[in-house]
């Protein structure tokens, strides 16, 4: 009786070791599960940037407000007879503005 006990239990064995470990198993299944939620996200994500890059360039055909500011902001560009004025961010005096160190005393 104690010889079919143990024969049932490695038939089980046998039987639950494809169920688990096998080609199609469940640890498969979870790791391509995991893989799909990643690709979906990835999707996602480029679905977005697909969606801007879209809207951009229909904007693009479409107008020449977009043209020009893209040549105003990314190239420097004026239109004829404007005059361009340069704000410094920097005084003209060369001076770097003066930092408050607070907590510190002077040094003498």
């Amino acid at each position: 009786m104690r010889w079919l006990a143990v024969a049932l239990l490695v038939v089980l064995a046998l039987l639950q070791h494809p169920l688990w470990l096998g080609k199609g198993g469940w640890l498969r299944v979870w790791d391509v599960d995991r893989q799909l939620q990643q690709q979906r996200e990835g999707n996602k994500r480029l679905e977005t940037r697909n969606a801007g890059l879209d809207a951009e360039v229909r904007d693009l055909k479409q107008g020449y407000d977009a043209i020009e500011e893209r040549a105003r902001f990314e190239l420097g560009m004026i239109k004829q007879d404007e005059v361009f004025v340069q704000i410094p961010d920097q005084p003209a005096n060369g001076k770097p503005p003066a930092q408050s160190r607070a907590g510190t005393s002077p040094r003498r």
